[in-house]
Parts: structure tokens; C-alpha cells; sequence
């Protein structure tokens, strides 16, 4: 911390936090519809519309022709008057019937209304198995898609804000030192602020890129790559630019002179990812391995660590939008910060490259291992140094 006219400024980004909604307690299924004795639902078992429908008719067909039958026949009351009674019961069970049946349908409205409030956490309930359920069904996996959506924009922007601000008040703290005289304006301090610019650099280029993804749009400038030199100046900038300097940093190529044909630059921000990802979980003194290898006509590249390791149920979910990389609370890991868009813009790179990304066992059982799997001719249509999109 440094003083200025009476105030503290941080001259160090200040810890990743950890953002709860307000919904954070709030069961993630609840059913604001209770259960009463004018929505029974008989007809549930029924597995079409049609065939409820058809049920309902002769329901009501048969319930007038009971209480005719009763009243005319046991109570002697005529059909002149047995025939308001019969078709008052017939429209009352009607009405039972329908209810039950259309309930789905009043619940799908009051969600989509709350829905269009911002509250994304209603559930429709229902054990209809006709075209109503099925609605219904595809209504409450829609309903969850765009709670969780909404859920990673809230936390997105507020891990982009957080971003942007410990940059911004660093430098801003830095800048003012200098013109305070606090510190000299020499090359430590000028390199300082520089990683600060670098770092809004890369964020905003997260940002563009996600735009990009977002809009289907890709430009792709490929070219052969020799492998080794080119993961070796990957991990030299990586190794500089991170503040982990106690990790150790290694690269194995082989055979030698391995080439892939792709983007450099798209390639080089895949890499570099992973790399940020990997150092951000190794633990002190630890190794990042970057690996390569030819196989069945693909580049495979392997990046290592011996961090807390990915849970296999979890290794899918890593490169979603918005999905942080956090160590496993029971390993006691804590938040690593980001954006949570690294791995999601990687894997939009390697799929322009016509290539895979995955999650696959470390070796030995510990860490984490991240393997993209390259065509080695360069995507389809591209290879040969073609520039247009």
C-alpha cells in the first residue's frame, strides 16, 4: 500500500474473490403451483393429447347417463328434471378433468412470466407423458439452461469488473508514485506498469475473442509451424510474464522437426492459455511440461502440471463459458481468479483447426493433463498459406 495526499493506493492486485448471487440459498427447483383437489390428474397415465381428449368425451358421455338413468329409474324424477342435474355433473367433471389436464400449460405461462421478470428458477411439475408433458419437460431443461446462463453472466461480469479494476488501480497507483517522486521512473518500474497493460491487453483480447465466438466469425492465416522452436518461444514469454518464478519449465518435441499447418497467432493463444492455467495451479516448486508428439496423421500437444487435478466428472463442464478453474474444496484449493473465458476461447481455436481439446488422465494420477489434438496438413480447405477467412 502507498500513501498519497492522505489516501492508501494498492500497489499490488488485490486476491481473487469469490462472487454469491442472491439467489445463492435458493433451492434450484421449486414448484410455487401447490397441489389442490381441483387439479387431479387421472389422465396422467394417458400417453397422447388425443387420447386424453377422447377420455374426457366419454367420461362426460358416461357421467350423464348415470345420473338420467339414477334419477329417472331409483328417484323417479323424470328426465325433465333428471336433465339439468346430469348435465351439470357431466360439466363439473369436465371441468375436473381439463383442469388437471391443462395445468402444465397455466404453469408453463406464469413461469415464462416470471421469466420475462428475471427469475429464471420456476419448475414446471408434471408426470404426463402426452405432448403437454413433453412441453413441459423441454420448458424446464430451457428454464435451467437460462438459469445457469444467467448465473455465469452475472459472475462474468463481475470477475471481468474485478479484472479490469485491480489492473487499473495498480497502474494508477504505479503512475502516481512515479509523478510523486515516490519512486524512480526507471526501467523496474516502467516494466511493472507495462505488465499491468499487458495484462488489460490480454483481457480485452478475451473479450473480442468472445465476440467473435459468439458471432460464428473466423479468420484463420495458416502456415506450416516447426513445433519445437514454436511451443519453446511460447513458454519463454509465458515463464517471464508469469509471477510464479519458482515453477520449473520443460518442453519435450518429438520426433525433431515436427511442422503443423494452422494459425500461428490463434495456435500460440491456445497454448498460451493452457500454460496461464497450468502455472495458476501448480503448486510452488512445481513442473509444466509441454509435450508433442505425431500420431495417425495429428499433432498431439500436452501441457502438464502437479496441481489439485481436474475431477473426472468436472472435465467436460472446464471449457464453458464462464466456468472458473477452482481447486476441489475437499483438496482445501482455493479460487485461481480469470475471466473464466480462457479455456473456452482455446477451444474455439483448436475447433477452427478442424482439432480436439480434452481432459485426459495425468501421468502417474496427479495434476493435470490438457491435450489438443491438431491435424498436422492444417485444416481442410486452408492448408498452403490460404489468408481468407
Amino acid at each position: 500500500m502507498t500513501e498519497r495526499h492522505g489516501r492508501q493506493v494498492p500497489t499490488s492486485p488485490p486476491g481473487p474473490q469469490r462472487v454469491r448471487h442472491a439467489r445463492s440459498d435458493e433451492p434450484s427447483w421449486r414448484n410455487p403451483f401447490p397441489d389442490t383437489m381441483l387439479d387431479l390428474r387421472p389422465l396422467d397415465p394417458v400417453q397422447s393429447l388425443k387420447g386424453k381428449m377422447i377420455v374426457i368425451i366419454a367420461a362426460t358421455a358416461t357421467m350423464y347417463m348415470l345420473v338420467t338413468w339414477l334419477g329417472d329409474q331409483l328417484f323417479g324424477l323424470g328426465v325433465l328434471r333428471t336433465f339439468p342435474l346430469a348435465l351439470v355433473c357431466s360439466l363439473v367433471l369436465t371441468q375436473l378433468l381439463a383442469r388437471g389436464m391443462t395445468r402444465p400449460l397455466r404453469e408453463m405461462t406464469a413461469a415464462a412470466r416470471a421469466m420475462a421478470r428475471g427469475d429464471y428458477s420456476i419448475r414446471v411439475h408434471t408426470n404426463s407423458r402426452d405432448e403437454v408433458g413433453q412441453l413441459a419437460a423441454a420448458f424446464n431443461s430451457m428454464a435451467a439452461d437460462l438459469d445457469a446462463l444467467d448465473s455465469q453472466r452475472r459472475e462474468m461480469v463481475a470477475n471481468v469488473s474485478h479484472e479490469l479494476r485491480t489492473p487499473v488501480a495498480a497502474l494508477r497507483a504505479q503512475v502516481e508514485n512515479m509523478a510523486d517522486g515516490v519512486i524512480e521512473p526507471d526501467s523496474d518500474a516502467l516494466e511493472a506498469a507495462l505488465a499491468q497493460i499487458e495484462r488489460l491487453s490480454r483481457l480485452l483480447a478475451y473479450l473480442l475473442d468472445l465476440s467473435r465466438l459468439e458471432a460464428g466469425a473466423a479468420d484463420l492465416h495458416v502456415a506450416p509451424i516447426a513445433v519445437d522452436p514454436f511451443l519453446r518461444s511460447i513458454v519463454s514469454d509465458t515463464s517471464r510474464a508469469s509471477a510464479r518464478t519458482e515453477l520449473r519449465w520443460e518442453v519435450e518435441t518429438k520426433p525433431d522437426g515436427l511442422t503443423v499447418v494452422g494459425d500461428e497467432e490463434r495456435l500460440r493463444q491456445v497454448v498460451s492459455n493452457l500454460l496461464d492455467n497450468a502455472s495458476r495451479h501448480s503448486p510452488d516448486g512445481g513442473t509444466v511440461t509441454l509435450r508433442s508428439s505425431a500420431t495417425h496423421g495429428y499433432v498431439v500437444i500436452d501441457v502438464i502440471d502437479e496441481g489439485h487435478g481436474i475431477p473426472e466428472a468436472d472435465r467436460d463442464q472446464v471449457f464453458g463459458r464462464f466456468q472458473r478453474g477452482n481447486a476441489p474444496a475437499q483438496t482445501g484449493g482455493t479460487s485461481t481468479g480469470g475471466t473464466g473465458l480462457g479455456l473456452a476461447i482455446a477451444r474455439w481455436a483448436v475447433g477452427l483447426h478442424e482439432g480436439t481439446i480434452a481432459v485426459i488422465d495425468p501421468p502417474g494420477g496427479v495434476g493435470t493433463r490438457i491435450r489438443v489434438r491438431l491435424p498436422a496438413a492444417g485444416p481442410r480447405g486452408r492448408a498452403g498459406g490460404d489468408d481468407e477467412p
